[in-house]
């Protein structure tokens, strides 16, 4: 399928060739190898157009939870079933070819016991083809990654602002104030540090630290001996994650931490609106684009 899509598209699939012709996909282990050296390069994908355009430029996709808000409207990402996550993940690993594939677990795939999460895990795994799952928290899941990563399942944790947890927190707002501003105690119980120490030394072999203040943020990721990739957090994380489509700017609203790369929205309503005015005219379609019968 991606074949035949790049067929249009020439340049990119000499791209794609030049770059990964001898280059297999990477692993967890080729992400955790990565602490302190190149920055690493994650996107959201949810579908096989995305992974497609984003596998040669990603170290990781992830399969986001956050689908649910950007493609079905959903308020936050509670309603995401284990399904919608298994269908996600399988358009995006049959899209891609280098990049890590991480899919997330959704809310109520993983709190129960250490047995459900490995029974949601080792689905997400063996029917999408995926190379990890990222599952969010920080002390109160260690004992949940530690059984996984013991049973061959390589696991990404999310510290800081998880959106899993959106009715706990309160709001999508910046974590660790008060933490920072003491980072010499910032590792006491309940702190969003003792959550990066708790994760990595159950196993995860990388860790997404979200919307967390810089100096708290900067604190851990030169502490950890794990990968951490910031969102909202500091440039000193050893990679960057930020949604496709808020990256695109495809959408209309997005935090303060998103960076509009490119400005889509404008051009795709121009198009939609070209596309409407032309077929309530007549001047769509052409003679040119329809088929006559052969003689």
């Amino acid at each position: 399928m991606v074949r035949r899509w790049l067929a249009f598209h020439p340049q990119r699939w000499e791209r794609v060739v030049s770059i990964h012709a001898s280059i297999k996909r990477r692993t967890a282990a080729d992400v955790r190898a990565a602490k302190g050296g190149e920055k690493l390069v994650a996107l959201t994908a949810y579908h096989a157009l995305g992974a497609s355009l984003a596998d040669p430029h990603c170290d990781i996709l992830l399969v986001g939870d956050s689908l649910g808000n950007v493609l079905y409207g959903f308020e936050s990402t509670l309603p995401v079933t284990l399904e919608l996550m298994i269908a996600h993940g399988r358009a995006v690993v049959a899209a891609s070819s280098y990049a890590l594939v991480v899919v997330d677990m959704p809310f109520e795939s993983y709190e129960q016991s250490k047995e459900q999460a490995f029974a949601s895990a080792a689905r997400i795994m063996k029917e999408t083809g995926c190379g990890a799952v990222k599952i969010e928290g920080g002390v109160h899941v260690a004992e949940t990654i530690a059984f996984l990563t013991a049973r061959g399942i390589p696991v990404v944790a999310h510290i800081g602002l998880t959106p899993q947890s959106i009715h706990t927190l309160g709001s999508f707002r910046a974590q660790g104030r008060a933490e920072a501003a003491n980072l010499v105690r910032s590792n006491a119980p309940g702190s969003i540090e003792a959550d990066a120490d708790a994760v990595a030394a159950a196993g995860a072999f990388s860790v997404v630290i979200e919307a967390v203040v810089e100096p708290l943020a900067r604190h851990i990721s030169d502490k950890l001996t794990i990968p951490t990739i910031g969102i909202g957090a500091s440039a000193a994380c050893d990679g960057q994650i930020l949604v496709l489509e808020d990256m695109l700017g495809m959408t209309e609203r997005t935090a303060r931490f998103v960076e509009r790369f490119a400005n889509l929205r404008p051009a795709m309503d121009a198009g939609i609106a070209a596309f409407s005015s032309a077929v309530r005219s007549g001047s769509f379609p052409t003679q040119d684009s329809l088929y006559g019968v052969k003689a």
